[in-house]
This record gives structure tokens, sequence and C-alpha cells, in this order.
């Protein structure tokens, strides 16, 4: 008996199957298909991909009818009200149809909430204390956002709140910009990632970090590595720099947000946060004793978009509703 969960974000459809006991049986995942030299995707080009995408995943289940117990979705960005994004109605509306289809409840979540639940579930025995704690700090960094969130779990699910973020561009939209200008592919995170460590010494690039208490900006920083490509710095050199203004900006304002009385443990969610040279560097600068924070990186398979994290918080949402021997609507 499963649990199904479905997230179809701007650049990926995500189909994750879990079971009765929440360990994943099924995770598959597909990347969608951006032109080449193009910094982005439309949204109407992303939900003709998902439509196309979520019958074709979902076919190679070979799940019977009555082997589902309910199945749940990602049906907008952030649980903020008024957030949406087109792309998240096809994978809300298929699983609405397919639950109706299967006689089953169907739990509906956001993306963001997801990628806390993947990090959560992704750390096992870590993850289950942290969300025995009244409250964490929660750091989202992708290609869609960059947030830092007070994060208060529950029985279901989490309370999320935001405490501050980017004020214009995200770290990912930074990386993804300046990696194409490099000539790499979009999304260009992990072959960005690669370049940059083929800079071994320091060559004295820097990209200036701009932060403001929690509030942390990268379009100056964009500004200022799109012309150091075109002044014809080394590639590699641009993409540790990128990595640096990065990790040095969140540093800045997790600090901060340590500064103003929020909990210093944090678990850190999101594509960006795939990336191994930015992870180190927040874990060696935050966990300093003078800092002293907890952090918590959440495995780099399930850092990137995913469906897991969905199917746990519906898991979370069935077993309660189960468990209190309520009617599932």
């Amino acid at each position: 008996m499963y649990i199904l969960g479905l997230d179809t974000s701007a650049y990926r459809t995500s189909v994750c199957v879990m079971d009765q006991q929440g360990d994943i049986l099924w995770d598959e995942r597909r990347l969608l298909e951006v032109k080449p030299g193009s910094r982005g995707l439309q949204q109407s080009a992303a939900v003709f991909q998902h439509v196309k995408h979520l019958p074709e995943l979902i076919q190679g289940l070979y799940l019977a009818p009555g082997q589902v117990l309910a199945v749940a979705a990602s049906a907008a960005p952030r649980p903020l009200q008024g957030s949406y994004m087109p792309v998240f109605q096809v994978g809300a509306s298929y699983a609405r149809w397919l639950a109706q289809w299967l006689q089953v409840p169907s739990f509906m979540t956001t993306h963001q909430e997801g990628h806390i639940a993947a990090g959560i579930w992704a750390l096992g025995e870590t993850g289950r204390r942290l969300e025995q704690l009244p409250a964490f700090l929660a750091v989202h960094v992708s290609g869609g956002t960059t947030e830092l969130l007070l994060v208060q779990p529950h029985e279901t699910g989490y309370r999320v709140r935001a405490v501050g973020g980017t004020t214009d561009l995200y770290a990912g939209q930074l990386i993804d910009r300046v990696g194409v200008a490099l000539g790499l592919s979009f999304p260009a995170g992990p072959a960005l990632e690669q370049l940059a460590a083929q800079q071994e010494e320091d060559q004295g690039l820097r990209i200036p970090s701009s932060v403001k208490g929690t509030n942390l900006s990268f379009s100056g920083p964009e500004t200022h590595a799109l012309r150091l490509v075109q002044a014809g710095a080394p590639p590699a050199a641009v993409a540790r720099a990128v990595e640096v203004c990065v990790a040095n900006s969140l540093e800045k304002a997790v600090r901060n947000a340590f500064d103003a009385g929020y909990p210093k443990t944090v678990l850190w969610v999101g594509g960006v946060m795939a990336n191994r040279f930015i992870r180190q560097r927040l874990k060696e600068r935050l966990e300093r004793p003078t800092v002293g924070a907890d952090c918590h990186f959440c495995p780099l398979e399930y850092s990137g978009d995913n469906a897991c994290g969905v199917a746990w918080i519906g898991w979370k949402q069935w077993r309660s509703d189960h468990v209190q021997g309520r009617r599932m609507t």
C-alpha cells in the first residue's frame, strides 16, 4: 500500500512512491528540456512538457488501483496566500483526478514545504530530531527562491514564515546567468561547480556580496561577474568567485538572523545546496565556536527538485487521518 507524490516544478517532473512505513520505493525525475544558450524556460513550455512527462512516468509504476492509499502534490511554490505558478497546477490537477479515479484522498502542499520535508526525510534520525524542535531555521536556495525561513514542525507538516531572503535575483539565477555567459548549458549549477573545481590557486578575483540584515541581493554581483567574463577573466576563477559570493552572502544573512534571535539550528535545502564547495564553506564558517551554528545539509541526491518530500508530507497527513480514524477528504 503506497502514497504517491507528484511535483511539477519549473525545470523538473518528479514522481515518488512511499510505503506505509515511510520508506521510498520508487523515485523518478525527468529534467525539462531547455534550448541551448537559453537562460530559462517559459511557463507555457514547461507546462507542455509536464503534461507529456507525468503520464509516462506514472505508467511505469504498474500500481494496481487498490495499492494506492493517497496522492499528494505540490500545488504552489510557497505556503503563502496568492503564491502561484502555472507549472504546479499540472501536478495538482493530475493528483486530484487520479485520486478521484482511485477513490482515495488527495493532499495538497507546496514546493517549498516539499524541499523542507525532503531534507527532513533524507536526514533520517537527524531529521526526526529536527522535527521534535519547537522551531528551526531553514535556508531554501535554488533557481526559484533564496529565502531564510522560520520552520515550526507540526503533526502533518510545517508552519513556515520567511524571515529574510533575496530582494532581486535568486542565487540559482546568478549561477545560471554567469554559467551561460561562460558557455555552459542551462541549468548551469553542476557544470559551474566542475569548472570552479579547476581553480587551484587564488586568482585575486572577488565578487562583492550585498547583504543588509537578513536580506541579500544578487543583481550587483551578477553585473560584476558578467564584467569579469567580458574582460576575459579565467572562466574557472570566475566560477569560483561566484561560489564564494553566494556562500559569503548566505553566511552574512544567516549570522544576522542569529543576531536577531532566530534559532541556530539550520536546515539547508534546494538545488544550489548540492554544491559541495558552498556547503563545506558554510559549514566551516558557521559552525565555528564563535558562531555556534548547528548546520544540517540535505543529502545531495535530494537537494534538487524531487517529489520525495511531497510524498513524505502526504504520508504524514495520511497517517494522521488514519490513526485518528477520520474520514479523509
